[in-house]
């Protein structure tokens, strides 16, 4: 995750990046956002660029990983609504 935003209000965007790239550095696509401070709904992601490269073998931090297991069981729930 790239920390932007002001101090003491933190806002960070989900990229995927080189391992050896600083946190704020270069990184290789920008897949989503993140406001700690704000309370539900607080991330956005692009959940079929998250699976197409952790198919590549890209490894998602604990918050990431966390974050693609919530809008993968709110794609499925919204897929089973739709199909009902």
């Amino acid at each position: 995750m790239k920390r932007v935003g002001t101090k003491n209000t933190p806002v960070y965007r989900i990229v995927v990046a080189d391992g050896r790239s600083p946190r704020d550095g270069k990184f290789i696509e920008e897949i989503g956002t993140y406001h700690p401070l704000k309370q539900g709904g607080n991330f956005t992601l692009k959940l079929d660029r998250a699976l197409h490269w952790k198919k590549l073998g890209a490894q998602a931090s604990e918050t990431v990983a966390s974050f693609i297991k919530k809008a993968e069981k709110a794609a499925k729930e919204t897929a089973g609504a739709v199909g009902a």
